[in-house]
């Protein structure tokens, strides 16, 4: 048999509400059952070490067709009878003939049985046609079916939950519906779509039904905090959000649909139906994925209509939604003042229908005019800070200089040897992974194992070698962030590397690949003897998907070898001057510690083709937390760079509040100590 890991728990969080205590999954305790279990172990990708190469579609053609299996061509998978049916004249949940019933997708390979829910690798589907080994007939990869717990769990709750126009006390109810917006959503749709109130928790619960509607698999629960002005949701899924498959409104599917609205909130697809009467469904991750097995269960709709919010977040996942689903038959909503959410649209008046009809094609010809860009660049004017892309938290100053980090770019990240380049990164990349970044790690140079310890310990912001009893909790946390690894150590051909990027980005939807380093690519390419040669070509390639993906690629490359007293600059770069030509942004991790003494650095801007900002500021590394922080009280704090070569430009020295003196330099290196003029120095 072949099985997939599945099962375990976010962290225990310990919340107060309505006087329960709350227990694992924010419950309350009556509702949860004992200490969460770590049973599984986040996906990584292939090991290169194995000799497994990417299928295409057309290989799985030539397959189905050397072993005389019928099959269908799809918008996104291939349609074949499914080996794991042996009772054929079934029907499906979609009425559709269970000879066809196998749908396998056109990118992985991956397939699902929709009658059986069989489901599985490429391999595994090869073996089970050829009848190798566990791939007999009946030795299929079964839908999981839930855990015991998860299973006795999800009943728990579902019983204790109540529709909410079965309150006792209407007062309740209206205060449930003021909360959640649903102000103007009929019982009736409530009713429709089996949604239930769970008073102890204060949330909402929406079923996720097996196919059939014929049994309950599993739950999510939409809770509500007042924040300021506006409200805040928070989302639990049963079982945990890896496995949570569930396209929110599919029972209501009819076979004979042939039009869908995809939204990323179940509230928004309510909005919807109730507005318009169309077939709506809602993502069971929102914006952040959109998971291929999902992808048989559209396969049916000859247009889809992408409806996921009304911030430019939104509007790239709709575009990067739409490329995996075949743009062809999309249509996508542009975020707007007048096209709001669903949700809020409904509550304002707005007509929904109306708005649906503005949808753009997501499929266009390669030349395209102004005049259909300049709503995109009315976007970007009228929203500066969504544009400038996610900032860190950790680091203000690289916000100051940088503006924040946005997909379809690369940055090339550089420093001198043992600078603790790896250590800087992994943190810079951890930032942006915590709020909500999917993020792919290929380090070649470090094992796994000790990249994520010290991300980890980063992630703790504290060394857990000395309080192990609290490992757990944090590990339990760090899992449940969107990080994955690339099983890579040592050279690589670049070939196989952007081939699992390729699959990372489909697969996972990630937003941010960090290469550590180029270096380790080189040795296998035989392009050329001339390295040079070799590198611009590895730096194209991962330029190229930067671009071609819209996910932000983070390089590290290192320097040539230059004197321990000289600063590296943008030409220090190992190679030809086309990695810093062909980056967005160059980052530079200066040491001085060889000339000034330990732990004296900073990081230099010396590239930033956003706005042009460049400049330097100090670093500070904290070895219990292995962080990079910046000193608090430094007047040095952040200079910005106008000139050309890299170098800050010094300024004439004065007696005024936040000058910056001819010696800023040597201040950069005292970190901590406010800058002021040396006075053995005439100022010029």
């Amino acid at each position: 048999m072949w099985v997939l890991l599945r099962g375990g728990y976010p962290l225990r969080i310990l919340l107060s509400q309505r006087g329960e205590w709350m227990g694992r999954r924010g419950l309350p305790r009556s509702l949860a059952p004992g200490p969460p279990r770590r049973r599984y172990r986040k996906e990584a990708l292939p090991a290169l070490e194995v000799p497994v190469l990417p299928v295409t579609a057309t290989e799985i053609r030539q397959y189905l067709r050397a072993h005389g299996i019928p099959f269908q061509d799809g918008h996104s998978c291939l349609r074949a009878p499914s080996p794991f049916v042996k009772a054929l004249p079934l029907k499906d949940q979609n009425g559709a003939a269970a000879s066809f019933s196998l749908f396998i997708d056109k990118t992985t390979g991956c397939f699902l049985c929709m009658t059986s829910l069989a489901e599985g690798s490429w391999e595994d589907f090869q073996a089970s046609v050829e009848g190798r080994g566990d791939g007999a007939r009946e030795g299929v990869l079964l839908s999981e079916a839930p855990e015991a717990e998860d299973s006795e769990e999800v009943r728990r709750i579902w019983d204790r939950a109540v529709p909410l126009w079965e309150l006792p006390e209407p007062e309740e109810a209206q205060l449930a519906r003021m909360m959640f917006g649903l102000t103007k959503v009929t019982d009736d749709t409530l009713r429709r779509f089996s949604v239930r109130y769970l008073r102890p928790a204060r949330s909402l619960v929406f079923p996720w039904l097996s196919p059939g509607g014929l049994g309950l698999r599993g739950l999510k629960l939409l809770g509500a905090e007042g924040q300021g002005d506006g409200v805040h949701y928070k989302e639990t899924t049963i079982p945990r959000p890896g496995v949570y498959h569930n396209l929110f409104g599919l029972p209501l599917i009819s076979r004979r649909d042939v039009e869908v609205v995809l939204t990323s909130r179940e509230l928004d697809s309510l909005a919807l139906n109730q507005s318009t009467g169309l077939p709506t469904l809602a993502l069971p991750r929102g914006t952040a994925c959109l998971p291929p097995a999902l992808l048989p269960y559209l396969e049916q709709f000859r247009r889809i209509v992408l409806w996921l919010g009304d911030d430019l977040r939104s509007w790239e996942a709709a575009k990067l939604f739409a490329r995996k689903l075949n743009p062809k038959r999309c249509s996508l909503v542009r975020p707007g003042d007048q096209q709001p959410r669903p949700l809020e649209a409904l509550n304002r008046g707005l007509n929904l229908s109306r708005i649906l009809r503005t949808a753009l094609p997501a499929w266009h010809k390669s030349i395209v005019s102004f005049r259909q860009l300049r709503e995109e660049v009315l976007g970007e004017l009228s929203n500066v800070e969504q544009a400038a892309g996610i900032r860190w938290n950790r680091f203000p100053d690289l916000n100051r200089l940088l503006k924040g980090h946005r997909k379809g770019e690369l940055t090339v990240f550089t420093g001198p040897t043992g600078s603790g380049k790896t250590t800087f990164i992994s943190e810079y990349a951890l930032d942006l992974c915590t709020q909500g970044v999917n993020t792919l790690w290929g380090s070649f140079e470090i094992s796994n194992v000790r990249l994520a310890r010290v991300m980890l310990t980063q992630f703790a912001v504290g060394r857990l070698e000395e309080q192990l009893d609290k490992y757990d909790e944090w590990a339990d946390r760090f899992e449940d962030l969107p990080l994955y690894f690339m099983t890579f150590h040592g050279q690589q051909s670049i070939r196989t590397v952007i081939d699992t990027m390729q699959h990372a980005v489909y697969v996972y939807d990630i937003c941010h690949v960090v290469i550590d380093n180029l270096q380790f690519m080189m040795g296998h390419e035989q392009l050329s003897t001339d390295r040079i040669a070799a590198q611009d070509y590895i730096v194209g390639a991962f330029r190229k998907f930067a671009t071609d993906n819209s996910c932000h690629v983070t390089l590290v490359i290192h320097p040539r070898k230059e004197d321990d007293d000289k600063e590296l600059q943008t030409a220090s770069i190992f190679g030809s001057a086309k990695a810093s030509q062909e980056a967005d942004n160059v980052l530079i991790l200066q040491d001085r510690k060889l000339v000034t003494g330990p732990g004296k650095r900073y990081l230099q801007v010396s590239k930033n083709r956003f706005d042009g900002d460049i400049g330097v500021f100090p670093l500070e590394f904290n070895k219990t937390s292995l962080t990079f922080s910046i000193p608090p009280k430094s007047k040095a704090r952040l200079k910005k760079v106008k000139d050309d070569n890299g170098l800050a430009a010094k300024k004439p020295s004065s007696g005024k509040k936040g000058a910056v003196p001819q010696n800023s330099e040597a201040c950069l290196d005292q970190a901590h100590q406010p800058c002021q003029p040396d006075p053995s120095k005439p100022s010029r």
